[in-house]
């Protein structure tokens, strides 16, 4: 029985990882949006916040075997604002 247990609560522990990283996607998604609006715009891109997520991201894929997101620099996005 305890091994039945012991699974349940690793499937409990990667569902709520699930969670998390999803969650932490969409906030990746939305400082990713920001940086290409501000591209853009011509203005100064960081990508302090992106990749502060990114990371925050990675340590979960690490331990849960979730494919791992690319750190961003600013000549990406201005790479895909050119590109498009």
């Amino acid at each position: 029985m305890a091994v039945h247990i012991q699974i349940a609560e690793q499937v409990r522990k990667h569902r709520e990882a699930q969670k998390q990283f999803l969650a932490l996607d969409s906030q990746r998604e939305r400082a990713i949006d920001l940086a290409l609006d501000l591209a853009k715009a011509n203005k100064l891109v960081e990508t302090t916040e992106i990749n502060r997520i990114t990371e925050e991201m990675n340590q979960i894929a690490m331990k849960f075997q979730f494919p791992p997101r690319k750190l961003v620099t600013p000549e990406m996005i201005r790479n895909y604002i050119n590109n498009k």
